[in-house]
């Protein structure tokens, strides 16, 4: 049986359901407070929480496809050429041989925890001041868009970035002492040279991945609707679309993933990781990163270009488009209710959208007019110079972001017991990510710094619960 979406409850209430249809949307509203997804929700909240293919939203002729992903998506890529040139592609340079060495069971990533250890799962953005053909960020001359510490042999590798730690001690209303924790970013072994005096650098964690099909089923309109009705609002709260190059398309778009919405499509974003993390080309991106300066990057062959063609690139982004989102658990709980309207009631609401509704999606039309709880708007907000990277992308500033999605928030510690929140992972846990904000998040921020200790903790079990 398919259950109404709320706007068709709606419009059976306008058309005079009476007191039965009053009964029906209250009962809707409790459930869909769990089915955080739609017809992707899956009970789930063990290890592999993040990894369950909703098999029913795949059609039949498309299931071979998603379990091709599904591999794909594990695999470990070598160095071409191969024995198995299934499998051969990594490289000239790169950062790591596989999606699951940043994304571990499909969740996030996290930063180290000191300067002597590697950077496993998050990468470094550079570029310079300007933008290119397509009004993107400018490339750093020397290292590109990214910096790709490993090479495959005969081409070195590009340098290492080093993390370091520095104290931020924040005392709350009631007198308790948080201690954050700020990143400070450097270079060493570089193999071609100083960076551009006025390089411009971005640490980037890997964000989990989850209900991906759902946000990029949710209708362009409804997106620039919410920018709208925020500025209406005056409350100091701004959405901003991002518009970005659709490489396919040959226009620009609305962004919508990465950490700044500069990428327009699912499919996109996993040919973007393809070519910047592994160096593996695809009919999206098919010539190697190799800047200029980089000669031994340059005369490396492969045995093919592009090494992924449209089939896998495809089956990859099936894969992706149809993983499961976790159902809330203990969602009626008192305290977690208590947690939920403070959230509410501290404007968090405000760009974590609790409610989004999909359109018509043709590529999987199962995902089509679902209600769905992501708690995102996926619009740009100004949060502050603490989060600041200084670095813009399309229309993102260097003081922007995108509403990350909290869907599955309350398992990131299940599915990897480090945990990394916000763009660089530097906060620990929800409450430290929340101490980071400022900007247009400023009220929200200081409404959780001057509650009690019982209603911060009502907060994060709502959190939990998510």
């Amino acid at each position: 049986m398919r259950v109404l979406s709320l706007r068709r409850w709606r419009r059976l209430l306008a058309l005079g359901g009476g007191l039965l249809a009053c009964a029906g949307l209250l009962a809707l509203a409790s459930a869909s407070r769990l089915g955080a997804g739609g017809v992707l929700t899956v009970d789930a909240a063990d290890r592999e929480a993040y990894s369950r293919i909703v098999w029913a939203a795949v059609p039949p002729e498309a299931q071979g496809s998603v379990a091709q992903g599904r591999g794909l998506v594990r695999q470990t890529w070598v160095v071409s050429p191969s024995l198995d040139p299934g499998i051969a592609g990594l490289g000239p340079t790169c950062n790591r041989p596989a999606c699951t060495a940043c994304h571990a069971r499909n969740g996030g990533g996290a930063p180290p925890d000191s300067a002597a250890e590697p950077m496993r799962s998050l990468l470094v953005r550079l570029s310079v001041p300007g933008q290119d053909a397509h009004g993107g960020p400018r490339s750093e001359p020397r290292y590109g868009d990214q910096l790709n510490e490993q090479g495959v042999p005969g081409v070195p590798g590009e340098g290492e970035a080093v993390l370091q730690w520095a104290p931020v001690p924040v005392t709350l209303a009631d007198g308790t002492v948080i201690t954050l924790r700020r990143p400070h970013l450097s270079f060493q072994h570089l193999a071609f040279g100083p960076m551009a005096a006025a390089v411009q650098t971005s640490v980037r964690v890997a964000p989990p991945m989850v209900g991906l099909g759902l946000l990029e089923a949710v209708p362009e309109a409804d997106l620039l609707a919410l920018a709208e009705a925020q500025r209406r609002a005056g409350q100091g709260v701004a959405g901003q679309p991002n518009r970005v190059w659709d490489a396919v398309a040959g226009r620009t778009v609305l962004g919508r993933f990465g950490w700044k919405a500069n990428q327009p499509s699912v499919r996109q974003q996993v040919a973007g990781a393809l070519a910047g993390d592994m160096g593996i080309t695809t009919p999206v991106f098919p010539t190697p990163n190799c800047p200029p300066t980089q000669t031994a990057c340059a005369a490396w062959s492969a045995d093919r270009h592009p090494e992924l063609a449209d089939g896998g690139l495809d089956a990859m982004t099936r894969y992706l488009q149809v993983l499961g989102v976790p159902a809330r658990r203990e969602a009626d709980a008192p305290r977690v209710r208590r947690g939920e309207a403070l959230f509410a009631q501290a404007g968090c609401a405000a760009c974590h959208q609790p409610v989004l509704h999909t359109g018509r999606f043709d590529a999987l039309p199962a995902l089509s007019d679902q209600t769905i709880h992501p708690y995102t708007d996926l619009l740009l907000h100004d949060l502050g110079p603490d989060l600041a990277d200084g670095r813009p992308d399309y229309q993102a500033s260097g003081r922007q972001w995108r509403t990350p999605p909290l869907w599955g928030l309350g398992l990131r510690a299940v599915v990897d017991e480090r945990v990394g929140l916000l763009h660089d992972g530097r906060a620990r846990d929800p409450l430290e990510a929340v101490l980071w904000h400022s900007g247009e998040a400023a009220p929200a921020r200081a409404a959780v710094v001057g509650w009690s200790a019982e209603d911060r903790a009502a907060l994060l079990a709502f959190l939990a619960s998510l």
